[in-house]
């Protein structure tokens, strides 16, 4: 006999786009095709809202964007209203309303927190309720983040699970690098360095920037894909740079794919709060080099030297002196594209990811009714 499907509402309380509100809605998309109920809560002005029907989930709007009363009362509406075995929160300011919202319904819900970032857990007492008593299960997206949240929360580490995002990996797969760049409008014979990313400062943008500038190589341009806080700041300082005419800001796409299959190489240099970026899964899975920082998981799929390397952070010349290594080192760039291919394939197909959170619903669901 098959089990009954579950009724799973997701809140996201960020106004942001980028890898973790791709996740939410890739897994809740994912989720929903198995049968179960999916309903997403954000607020009206969030990106991820507007979203959501693209990705085929239905979405609620909610004045959950800061911590406040009305925030509070309004997810008690839907918690009242609505028969939700599991609510799947994502961002510090939707996980508090859901949790002090839950305690206000007869039939409070199953928590799960997932933990998309390597921001440190505030360690006070109000923190270690929410963590301990409030949530039902952690999921992080790593295994350092795992390790992370078990000595910052003081939660019992069978609590916490790491269950890394999935990709698409039929759309983020090799292809036609000339018509690629035909189809984008990019130049056909110069060398393309590349990053997909939101443009928030710990992404390191600034220190790809000034790697590039001093790049000896000529006919070497610069993709940056993404928007954000940092566009201003970053847009100066190319002028100040001098190298406006090799630096192509292309803002947000929704279709990052033909643009990872455009790029010779993938550079993502974050310094601080990551889990394991989705953008530099994607340009694996399309057979990039990729040059990154060992900043939180992301040394769990990338391995130095062997399918990309590893670069300290907020460090331009070390930076610069890798790009020009691999520019110069075409037999080097195939053999680190191959074989982050291989492991892409093997490793980070979302159909894991989608199995492993419906198991980890279905236990707090069934958990709930014993912890009353």
């Amino acid at each position: 006999m098959s089990e009954a499907p579950l009724r799973i509402l997701h809140t996201e309380s960020s106004l942001g786009w980028g890898g973790q509100e791709i996740r939410v809605l890739t897994e809740a998309a994912g989720v929903a095709r198995r049968g179960h109920q999916v309903l997403l809560a954000a607020p009206r002005e969030a990106r991820i809202y507007t979203e959501a029907a693209r990705f085929g989930v239905e979405a609620l709007a909610l004045p959950i964007a800061r911590k406040n009363l009305r925030g509070v009362l309004a997810m008690r509406r839907v918690l009242a209203s609505r028969a939700i075995d599991v609510v799947n929160t994502h961002s510090s300011t939707d996980s508090w309303l859901t949790a002090l919202a839950a305690r206000m319904v007869e039939r409070p819900p199953a928590i799960v927190r997932t933990r998309h970032i390597s921001a440190p857990v505030p360690r006070n007492r109000a923190t270690r309720w929410l963590y301990g008593s409030a949530t039902d299960h952690i999921v992080t997206t790593g295994e350092r983040l795992r390790a992370q949240v078990v000595d910052e929360s003081g939660v019992a580490a069978t609590r916490v699970v790491s269950i890394p995002t999935g990709i698409d990996l039929e759309r983020f797969r090799p292809g036609d690098r000339a018509q690629a760049r035909r189809e984008l409008g990019l130049a056909p014979d110069a060398m393309l360095i590349g990053i997909v990313a939101t443009l928030r400062s710990w992404k390191g943008h600034r220190y790809l920037l000034d790697a590039f500038a001093a790049l000896r190589r000529p006919g070497v341009r610069l993709v940056i894909v993404g928007d954000g806080p940092q566009r201003e700041a970053l847009g100066a300082q190319v002028d100040r740079l001098g190298i406006g005419e090799r630096v192509l800001f292309a803002g947000n796409r929704d279709d990052v794919a033909p643009w990872m299959r455009a790029f010779d190489i993938f550079c993502l240099p974050s310094y601080a709060n990551e889990g394991v970026p989705q953008s530099l899964m994607q340009a694996m899975a399309c057979a990039l080099p990729v040059v990154t920082t060992a900043v939180g998981s992301i040394p769990e799929i990338v391995t130095d030297g062997i399918n990309g390397i590893i670069v300290p952070t907020q460090d331009a010349r070390a930076l610069q002196l890798v790009l020009e290594s691999l520019l110069e080192e075409a037999p080097r760039r195939a053999a680190l594209g191959s074989r982050a291919l291989a492991d892409a394939r093997e490793r980070f197909g979302a159909q894991r990811m989608v199995e492993r959170m419906i198991g980890v619903f279905r236990d707090a669901a069934a958990a709930r009714p014993r912890r009353g």
